[in-house]
């Protein structure tokens, strides 16, 4: 259920930033979730589906990109990605280890479209973007 709030602080830094851009709609969320933390992609579009409408971020795409865990053997120094069925290091086989990466929960980019509209060479409409970057370390 802590995916909600997830949804709820995603929107919420969304929305402060398409504000400092002028306004524009959010078209595209970033979102970088390590293979540990304890968020499931569907369950926050899910919420972010429901949260969103209404607001500049309706109908915005969120793209997961998820980052592999990585160990450190605190017995020999070693770092490795250990696999589901073997955690403990393949240099010396020690068990006490911790987790370097793997746990990150951040927003890493928007997308805005321009709230000012230009015409190109032939009289139409074009939409630029702007991608804007803000990180949440460890947001849960």
């Amino acid at each position: 259920m802590h995916e909600l709030s997830v949804a709820e602080s995603a929107l919420k830094i969304a929305l402060h930033h398409a504000g400092e851009a002028g306004g524009g709609r959010i078209t595209d969320l970033y979102l970088v979730i390590g293979e540990m933390a304890s968020i499931v992609d569907d369950s926050i579009q899910f919420y972010w589906d429901i949260i969103s409408e209404g607001t500049l971020a309706e109908g915005a795409q969120l793209h997961f990109h998820r980052i592999p865990i990585e160990m450190e053997c605190l017995e020999c120094g070693e770092r490795y990605q250990p696999t589901r069925d073997e955690m403990a290091c393949p240099a010396c086989g020690g068990m006490h280890c911790k987790v370097v990466v793997g746990e990150e929960f951040y927003l890493e980019s928007i997308a805005i479209e321009d709230v000012h509209q230009k015409e190109d060479s032939i009289g139409g409409d074009v939409n630029d973007e702007t991608h804007t970057g803000s990180r949440k370390n460890n947001e849960r």
